[in-house]
């Protein structure tokens, strides 16, 4: 980004908050899949259906601890009267050599461990005396205990019905069915049936990267002293924060000061890492306004930003562009705390949405029965109200006031209220649309 013709966009209309997200969406395209490993792919998008290769299970198995049996041979058997049979060995989860069940006999068996020959049912530890010649049992004995307990007698105080305590082969799953199809975010049930299928890779559209950078030379780190006219700077951390919430690996830049020079340089270095790119502040109308500046100095070569009017409130200025060599998305936010999360919520987050190839990029949207009166919203904006939205009840309480400084009143909100650009009031019992954010 060396070049200094610039080439400056001025429009004078203002634009719908449905304009720009139109105009937003319209420039990104889903990034390209690639091939993960499965703990890799937890967060991104399926972009093949998957069929199950192999039964599951793959082997008819015990669902307790017991003994496997013939269902006949328990038939008569009750507490007063228990049945024994002689024990022929262990079965253990895993691999190893299996006892053929006889009339009469038992084999002990464990959790998982697959069913062995002649057996037809699983009689759980706890119906049997476990070999111990009491009572019923609580437990088996561990084997390094009580080594005998896998041979010798077994008495089982209550029947078991063919099939009881066993999955049967496919149970689960049946060899060529569906398992998951594309289009299916990857979550850590998704990478279980993955693994338990025996994939270790998975083809997925990637998390998009993104780059978060505030800037403002009165930005100071959180931990660091305030010094005269400075502020410390939130807005990173909060973009940064709902960036990896959307989904996205995102990559928080430290504050930069209004120097176009600096900015230039630091989006250079941070174009390698990053499917895109979002600031927040310097983006109206003041003399140090250097994000605007910066971006729209731009050369040809070096892409080009828009910066434009909303008819919203908060969160008026916006810019939006596509810079460096491949193009990279930048959006520019407004420096206010709340209209940097609003801007996020209504443009960013479909845009990272849409990166990952998600069909629905947009926040639920509903609506409730406002509490408290609205006095006045500016007529001809689309007006975004922090509220706190009771599900049960059905309705939607402002939480603090109007201002785009009151970040506090964000952090207890859980919705947006919407109020539409013809509407001036809404009375309270009125219904109005609601944007869920949770």
């Amino acid at each position: 980004m060396n070049g200094t013709t610039g080439q400056t966009r001025h429009q004078d209309r203002v634009w719908s908050v449905a304009e720009h997200l139109d105009d937003v969406l319209s420039k990104i395209a889903p990034l390209d899949p690639i091939e993960l490993q499965l703990l890799d792919a937890q967060g991104c998008v399926l972009v093949e259906d998957i069929t199950v290769p192999v039964a599951l299970p793959p082997f008819d198995n015990s669902s307790m601890d017991g003994y496997a049996v013939r269902a006949a041979d328990t038939t008569a058997a009750t507490q007063d009267a228990p049945v024994p049979l002689t024990v022929i060995g262990d079965i253990a989860a895993g691999p190893g050599e299996l006892p053929s069940v006889g009339p009469g006999q038992a084999a002990r068996i464990m959790t998982g461990a697959p069913l062995p020959p002649g057996a037809d049912a699983v009689v759980p530890v706890e119906w049997t005396d476990g070999g111990a010649g009491e009572g019923p049992a609580a437990a088996m004995r561990a084997h390094s205990a009580a080594p005998q307990d896998a041979g010798g007698e077994v008495r089982v105080h209550r029947p078991a019905a063919a099939g009881a305590h066993i999955r049967t082969r496919g149970s689960d799953v049946t060899e060529g069915e569906p398992a998951l199809a594309a289009g299916t975010v990857l979550g850590p049930s998704q990478i279980g049936l993955l693994a338990a299928l025996g994939r270790g890779t998975v083809r997925v559209r990637p998390r998009p990267r993104v780059v978060v950078l505030s800037t403002g030379s009165e930005l100071v780190q959180p931990g660091e002293a305030l010094g005269p006219g400075q502020i410390h700077d939130s807005n990173s951390f909060q973009l940064t924060a709902a960036a990896r919430a959307a989904g996205a690996l995102a990559y928080r830049v430290g504050a930069v000061a209004d120097d176009p020079e600096t900015l230039r340089s630091t989006l250079e270095d941070q174009l390698i890492r990053a499917d895109l790119l979002v600031t927040s502040g310097g983006v109206s109308v003041g003399a140090y306004d250097v994000v605007k500046e910066t971006l729209t100095a731009l050369s040809a070569e070096e892409g080009t930003v828009e910066f434009r009017k909303l008819a919203m409130q908060p969160g008026k200025p916006q810019g939006f562009g596509l810079i460096g060599p491949d193009r990279i998305p930048l959006l520019a936010l407004p420096g206010n705390p709340v209209s940097s999360y609003v801007s996020f919520e209504l443009f960013v987050r479909p845009a990272l949405r849409t990166l990952m190839g998600l069909p629905d990029v947009h926040r639920p949207t509903l609506r409730a029965r406002i509490t408290d009166a609205i006095a006045s919203s500016p007529k001809g904006r689309r007006q975004f109200l922090r509220g706190s939205h009771d599900a049960d009840a059905g309705t939607v309480t402002p939480v603090g006031g109007a201002g785009s400084h009151l970040i506090k009143a964000m952090a207890h909100a859980n919705a947006l209220i919407v109020v539409p650009e013809e509407a001036t009031e809404v009375t309270a019992d009125s219904e109005v649309d609601v944007v869920l954010l949770g």
